[in-house]
């Protein structure tokens, strides 16, 4: 996949429009996704959603906290996602790398990264939890999520139906499968798994599980002691 592709391929209405076509199966996994971390981060000060796009998460998340930033490298996509939360005054948008965070050591209760972001992010994943990490503060979370292997067709049909709208290229279906889709326009998107969540979270400072929600999500949530 191209570094810039939601920068410069799949941005703004286009975004928006591959949520609105989701099939029912996928509008659930979306829902559950947002359910679990409402329930996570209930009550908290400042959270942080990395990759946050036009403010799908953000816009639900913002009556659970006091205030919520979200991060993302396109700024057609938080032009239009600064309308699509205009009702929201506690959500703020940035345009910043993940992997290089401009805030302060410890200046989060909980950061947020979900819907297979690590890895569609396409940048250096430990760069990028150290920098997640650094900004947490102590009795913060984290929460990553990817799909869950039991998700793959549903996954599967969704993009397929997002490349006949043409808002991706067209599936190259010989090199797809085994959680990973590859589209001829460049796009290829994998997932992480358990034991690379584990890898990638696990040290001295943090207490890490990784959890299975509606069969079709995988949580890693982290906190940081």
């Amino acid at each position: 996949m191209t570094k810039n592709y939601y920068a410069h391929t799949l941005y703004g209405e286009n975004l928006k429009r591959v949520y609105d076509i989701a099939p029912l199966p996928v509008r659930q996994y979306l829902e559950a996704e947002i359910d679990y971390v409402s329930e996570q981060v209930q009550g908290m000060d400042t959270v942080i959603e990395l990759g946050c796009g036009y403010g799908r998460v953000l816009k639900p998340l913002s009556s659970h906290v006091n205030t919520v930033i979200g991060i993302d490298t396109s700024y057609e996509t938080l032009v239009f996602g600064t309308d699509y939360l205009s009702d929201a005054a506690n959500c703020h948008l940035l345009q910043m790398d993940a992997s290089r965070l401009g805030f302060a050591p410890a200046t989060f209760d909980a950061v947020v990264c979900i819907q297979n972001g690590l890895s569609a992010f396409r940048v250096d994943s430990h760069l990028l939890v150290r920098e997640a990490l650094r900004i947490t503060r102590s009795g913060g979370v984290l929460l990553f999520s990817s799909y869950s292997p039991k998700f793959w067709e549903n996954r599967l049909e969704w993009f397929r139906l997002q490349a006949r709208e043409g808002l991706i290229g067209e599936i190259d279906e010989s090199r797809t499968g085994n959680g990973i889709i590859v589209c001829k326009d460049g796009l290829r998107l994998t997932y992480i798994g358990e034991k690379q969540f584990m890898t990638l979270f696990k040290t001295e400072k943090t207490a890490v599980s990784v959890t299975e929600v509606d069969e079709s999500s995988i949580f890693c949530r982290a906190e940081v002691l």
